[in-house]
């Protein structure tokens, strides 16, 4: 099941077909990681093949929903609100799409700047319009106005920050994930709607290869975006 799922993944039949994959973070970590990596929620830890060569990996994530929900396999587990390392002493912090999930954001963003060498970067990524998931552990969204004052409130500085995904695919998505929760709630809840299941898949393959193709065609619009990618530098 788990392998036909990874397939239908790749395909436009998957509400999620048009988010990006993970080569594209993969390539970001291996332009920006150095030295020892935290690795802040790892889960899986796959961030750990993606790095450059010479970096020191290490792995954290939280008890409760680490363990059960993401069978993650950290260094440490710990609360990213309460790191157990020294101050100054990693060189690169991963949070990737954690931050909505963390209870006090200001407090584990002040943290990551503690842990942090000078010079020291955080690279951070995180949802903006996306479904809740994780529930009950999804707290916040940010704009990218929140998320700059958020970090410089921690006492770092935004050295690079750019959007996840365009307007168009960002749209398609949204429209593709609530066809997909329909389903999945129709087959839940054993409604009369589950005879209404091809049709919906049959709509998010048009509304996905849409979104695709006019993706290419048209001018991207910023204020509509499913997340962001940031960097930001310890602030000495």
């Amino acid at each position: 099941m788990r392998r036909f799922a990874g397939f239908l993944r790749r395909t436009p039949l998957h509400p999620q077909w048009l988010i990006p994959g993970r080569d594209t973070p993969a390539k970001w970590l291996r332009v920006n990681a150095r030295g020892v990596v935290l690795d802040v929620g790892c889960a899986s830890r796959w961030v750990e093949q993606a790095l450059p060569p010479g970096c020191t990996y290490v792995g954290v994530d939280f008890p409760s929903t680490g363990s059960v929900m993401y069978e993650a396999r950290p260094t440490v587990f710990a609360n990213a609100e309460r790191l157990p390392f020294g101050e100054k002493t990693i060189d690169t912090v991963l949070l990737s799409e954690v931050l909505e999930h963390v209870r006090n954001p200001q407090s584990a963003l002040r943290e990551i700047r503690r842990v942090l060498k000078p010079g020291g970067r955080a690279l951070i990524t995180l949802p903006f319009l996306y479904p809740i998931h994780d529930a009950p552990h999804d707290f916040q969204r940010y704009t990218c106005f929140g998320l700059e004052r958020e970090i410089e409130g921690a006492g770092m500085r935004v050295i690079g920050l750019k959007h996840t995904l365009g307007s168009i695919e960002t749209g398609g998505l949204l429209a593709c994930l609530a066809l997909g929760g329909a389903a999945q709630r129709s087959l839940l809840e054993r409604r009369v709607s589950v005879l209404l299941l091809p049709l919906l898949a049959g709509l998010i393959v048009i509304v996905n290869l849409a979104a695709w193709m006019l993706a290419r065609l048209l001018p991207d619009w910023p204020a509509m975006v499913l997340g962001y990618q940031l960097e930001a530098e310890r602030n000495d």
